[in-house]
């Protein structure tokens, strides 16, 4: 069992960036997936696939990187932890590396990028927060 299947994804996605991987396969969740298909959208993903079925499924994510080789995502960090939820107004959410990055809010419209959140005056919980 995981307490916290977020810091998980984002630290096997952290893992495999390191050791510059192409591809990494993490179980699958509706959450995670919501997750990546965000990830994917701002373009710190390449694309990702969902194998298998009920129990088994997995999603396997294509990581990006620059044209030097090195990866996309320069840094990810949780947020809101189990232990410690963190909830802010849409006029709060701050701003990652100066707009530079994305944070990743929880609304009552599902998984939104910072910038979306605020253009919806949608608040929520704050997730984790990626940067290039």
């Amino acid at each position: 069992m995981h307490s916290d299947p977020v810091s998980d994804f984002l630290t096997q996605i952290r893992n495999a960036c390191a050791v510059d991987k192409e591809y990494v396969s993490i179980p699958h969740s509706k959450l995670k997936e919501k997750l990546t298909d965000l990830l994917v959208n701002e373009g710190y993903l390449s694309g990702y696939k969902i194998d298998g079925k009920n129990q088994t499924k997995s999603i396997n994510i294509e990581l990006k990187y620059t044209e030097e080789g090195s990866p996309v995502i320069a840094g990810m960090k949780r947020v809101s932890k189990p232990g410690k939820r963190v909830y802010m107004e849409s006029a709060l959410i701050p701003r990652s590396m100066g707009g530079l990055g994305t944070v990743v809010v929880s609304t009552s419209r599902g998984l939104l990028s910072d910038s979306e959140a605020r253009k919806r005056k949608l608040g929520g919980e704050l997730i984790c927060e990626i940067w290039s």
